[in-house]
């Protein structure tokens, strides 16, 4: 009896384990952001938008969040390559307030560490190129290189070697930052839809991508949450093929 109660017992445990790893193993696969991707979102999305009493908020939160100085620093400076100059600089003033103001409370927030000198050996085109072809998962030409070959070396140079090559922000979280800006912005699907495979490329699940959209939808707005994930749906159809 007490033999066959062990079996019994032995079976239940096993079951339970396996039942266990299951549970964990879906809830690995569905798992959205963290809070500081969050908060990437609300900055990336309201400094693109312009909404800066929005974005002051979605900096203090996203200071509390853990991101560091340098970080949010990082993406704003970032917004300039798709929001351009003004609503970068706008942002940027805009976090210089909000952190005077957390200084006048007694708040010390993380600095953050700057980023590391680029390398010696290569060009920032060379750098740029390296970047893009990873992030791509294909050396990157297109009609545009030819039509306006100051661009394709401004794309490349500049935006992925001088930008993207600042390694005091990663990948995933600069493509969160650039995949919420231009789903802020009205008439860059094609901008968009090319970014959420980048974003898919370093590693970003379809679990991520939906909570970066639900996070547009709750807190910048559902017309943009929408059309966003229109978007993200031709990429998946796309990429399953």
């Amino acid at each position: 009896m007490n033999k066959k109660l062990a079996v019994i017992l032995a079976g239940i445990f096993i079951s339970a384990f396996s039942i266990a790893a299951i549970l964990e193993a879906k809830t690995m696969k569905s798992e959205g952001l963290n809070a500081k991707q969050e908060r990437i979102v609300t900055i990336a999305a309201f400094t693109a938008n312009g909404h800066l009493h929005k974005l002051k908020t979605a900096l203090d939160e996203g200071l509390d969040a853990g991101l560091t100085v340098s970080e949010i620093k990082e993406i704003l400076i970032q917004m300039y390559a798709y929001a351009g100059f003004p609503r970068s600089l706008n942002g940027i003033n805009t976090f210089m307030d909000v952190l005077e103001e957390r200084k006048q409370k007694g708040i010390k927030d993380e600095p953050g560490k700057e980023p590391s000198p680029m390398p010696a050996n290569k060009s920032s085109i060379e750098l740029g190129t390296e970047n893009l072809t990873r992030l791509t998962g294909a050396p990157t030409t297109g009609k545009f290189s030819t039509f306006a070959p100051a661009i394709d070396t401004f794309l490349k140079g500049h935006l992925f070697g001088d930008i993207f090559g600042r390694d005091n922000l990663d990948f995933q979280s600069r493509e969160i930052a650039t995949i919420s800006a231009l789903a802020a912005i009205e008439g860059v699907n094609p901008q968009l839809q090319s970014h959420f495979n980048i974003g898919f490329n370093t590693g970003l699940t379809e679990a991520q991508m939906r909570s970066l959209i639900s996070v547009l939808e709750g807190q910048v707005g559902k017309k943009e949450a929408d059309n966003a994930y229109d978007v993200l749906g031709k990429v998946l159809s796309s990429r399953a093929k």
